[in-house]
């Protein structure tokens, strides 16, 4: 009958001196490690490195003797791949480095399409601070703005909407808006994202 020698002593051999024991843990978890660090990287070749750096790590740590996990053996090299693995994408997937300039900023091109919540506070306090300056414009401005902006409605159908002439729609727009940037002055506030 066939025993198998369980990793803690298989560990304990090799670090006396068994370099067939470190053979056997390495084939023994060569194809769940491998697995691992492939879900990851997704890259034959990538793995292999990965694979070898891990178990060269993990021969260092055991001929210096700092081993401590008694039984846990497969956790212990599979943390030191994971370690690894986010080592490997620190250094290539790092974003290339951009200095902005006063008339290009590499953050106005490139962006999360999914607000983060400090962004999305920020836009619903700006919406909510416009909505308060936009109260303040006269009606007729204050109408005109909303269906042009909010409601997305052409200058042609807020003309048939309102009764008023396409000109007079256009000019109540202007208007709204000269107005708003002197009440957004008047109010010392600044509306950005």
């Amino acid at each position: 009958m066939e025993f198998e020698i369980n990793d803690s002593e298989l560990v304990r051999d090799y670090i006396s001196g068994d370099e067939k024991a470190l053979e056997v843990l390495i084939n023994r978890h060569n194809q769940r490690i491998s697995s691992f660090i492939y879900s990851k990287v997704m890259d034959r070749d990538i793995t292999e490195d990965i694979f070898q750096d891990t178990f060269i790590k993990v021969i260092k740590t055991l001929k210096k003797g700092s081993y401590s996990e008694e039984g846990k053996f497969l956790p212990w090299v599979m943390r030191i791949a994971h370690n690894l693995i986010i080592d490997h994408f620190r250094k290539n997937k790092r974003m290339p480095k951009f200095e902005g300039t006063d008339d290009f900023n590499i953050f106005s091109v490139i962006g999360d399409d999914k607000l983060n919540v400090e962004k999305q506070i920020i836009k619903d306090q700006i919406d909510s601070d416009l909505g308060s300056l936009i109260e303040e414009l006269p009606d007729d401005q204050k109408e005109v703005l909303l269906m042009r902006i909010y409601k997305d409605m052409s200058f042609k159908e807020i003309s048939e909407n309102t009764g008023v002439s396409i000109n007079t729609a256009l000019g109540r727009m202007r208007y709204a808006l000269i107005n708003l940037r002197k009440i957004i002055e008047r109010h010392n506030i600044v509306l950005t994202n």
